[in-house]
């Protein structure tokens, strides 16, 4: 098991990100809450990891902070939330608001998140519940990361932001409609996709 990475980023397309560790790249998937930490390409990055062995492929899961691994692992224990849906789960939220909707059983909460339907939201507050009563976490920051980034093209960044949202589960019609919404309140791909995230 690879349980952690250090590396230099040199590619991010959310959710996909490529880090270069000694001449070997390792492709990783991270939740829209680790992409908005992270830094400038180039620059030196840290990530808790999780492998997932599948026949087809190993795919390599990256998280900023150690309660997202730790979540990550709890929500694919559940049956019928797979490593793609959990991810989406911890891109549409942090980790603390995520405990708090189980904790209050707000399943209205959690049926705005991709890929979750209502028997979803309702296994996820019977299975979840008890393990979270007790859980210690750290505070998440809820603000994106203010690294420079090189300039593009606005509409290019409607791709980038259009692409990640259906990364994450949402349809094409979905994510192109919520990105057009919010167009004008960001300048880059991250703030997209994170107000988009928000007004789903």
């Amino acid at each position: 098991m690879i349980g952690r990475i250090k590396g230099i980023l040199i590619e991010k397309q959310a959710p996909d990100i490529l880090v270069d560790i000694q001449g070997v790249g390792y492709e990783l998937l991270v939740p829209m809450t680790t992409y908005y930490q992270l830094p400038g390409i180039g620059q030196s990055i840290l990530l808790h990891t999780h492998l997932v062995v599948r026949e087809d492929a190993h795919l390599l899961f990256g998280f900023s902070e150690l309660d997202d691994r730790r979540m990550f692992r709890e929500l694919i224990r559940i049956s019928g939330v797979g490593p793609k849906l959990a991810l989406a789960i911890l891109s549409g939220m942090s980790t603390t608001e995520f405990i708090h909707l189980v904790i209050e059983n707000d399943f209205v909460g959690l049926t705005a998140l991709p890929g979750v339907g209502k028997k979803t939201a309702q296994r996820l507050v019977v299975e979840m519940k008890d393990r979270l009563e007790n859980w210690q976490i750290t505070e998440l920051s809820d603000s994106p990361s203010s690294v420079k980034q090189e300039p593009t093209s606005h509409r290019q960044l409607e791709k980038d932001a259009v692409s990640a949202l259906i990364a994450l589960g949402y349809s094409p019609q979905q994510a192109s409609k919520s990105i057009s919404k919010i167009r004008d309140q960001a300048q880059t791909s991250e703030e997209m996709i994170r107000l988009a995230l928000k007004s789903m």
